[in-house]
């Protein structure tokens, strides 16, 4: 075997084991686990939060483990909660949001219109994590789903790619790395900065009119990196960093939207903002 190619092996691991951190040890069991009172078809939103809410999975994740802290958190609070599993790969059971960014955006598409039809709602929310908070951004501006989209948050959202804290820079010195990382998981290529998906995301503009978009980040973020490359540029943005609302938020990239109450005391802000309150370390008892 030609030395590069024992290199290139070990270089394919260690990008996965990277975006393995986006799940819980958990997700082996996603297939069987109860989603605890969220996709209730039967919700019907109320005067006070009129918007169903659509949890949009990162990479690696699912439609339930991913979210087992911020559904029931918002259900309680009186949202119609909805999630559901995208980016399957042909023979990966589990694991999802490895298919190709574009086409993970058509089955959004297709749940939104599944969600909206059943609550007879007129326009949902969404909020996603890691690829999750950038894939939707597809979703309204190529496939109509800012006619269908009241607003975005993203937690921890890979909008301008990640460099994996440069280890990405490594894959042009590696002849045929980028080639097999786009055949295996179509996913992580497409979220590396740079990108053909991202740059034809981010032309012209990382928003569209109508939406009100929310980015959550952590400075301890250590897949989606550096963290403001989450950032959105736009009118109508609310940029986040966690630690200017409480400098003792520790939260990296998975904590932050598995158990971090303080993201999600943001994200009932960004979803109700007529009724927001303060967001401080306080949060984490609300």
């Amino acid at each position: 075997m030609l030395p590069w190619k024992r290199l290139l092996r070990p270089l394919t691991a260690l990008l996965l084991t990277a975006a393995v951190a986006l799940v819980p040890a958990t997700a082996a069991h996603a297939s069987t686990a109860p989603s605890a009172g969220w996709n209730d078809y039967s919700c019907k939103p109320s005067a006070a939060h009129p918007r169903p809410v659509v949890l949009v999975h990162g990479t690696l994740g699912n439609s339930v483990d991913n979210w087992l802290g911020l559904a029931p958190y918002l259900k309680n609070r009186g949202y119609c909660v909805f999630s559901f599993d995208y980016g399957q790969l042909p023979g990966v059971p589990v694991f999802y949001g490895l298919g190709p960014v574009d086409k993970s955006a058509e089955q959004l598409s297709a749940f939104v219109d599944k969600v909206l039809t059943a609550t007879g709602a007129g326009k949902t929310d969404i909020v996603g994590h890691s690829q999750g908070g950038m894939m939707p951004r597809y979703y309204l501006k190529f496939l109509g789903g800012a006619a269908k989209v009241n607003a975005l948050v993203g937690i921890a959202p890979s909008n301008h790619g990640t460099d994996l804290n440069g280890l990405t820079n490594l894959l042009p010195y590696f002849p045929g790395a980028e080639d097999l990382l786009s055949t295996a998981t179509p996913a992580l290529a497409d979220q590396i900065t740079g990108s053909a998906l991202l740059t034809k995301l981010n032309a012209g503009g990382d928003t569209v009119p109508g939406v009100h978009y929310t980015v959550l980040a952590s400075k301890y973020d250590e897949v989606v990196t550096p963290y403001q490359s989450q950032y959105l540029s736009g009118s109508d943005v609310h940029n986040v960093l966690l630690q200017n609302l409480c400098s003792l938020d520790l939260s990296e990239h998975l904590a932050i939207a598995l158990i971090d109450r303080i993201a999600f005391h943001e994200v009932a802000n960004a979803l109700d903002p007529a009724h927001a309150t303060a967001t401080t370390c306080a949060s984490v008892f609300s």
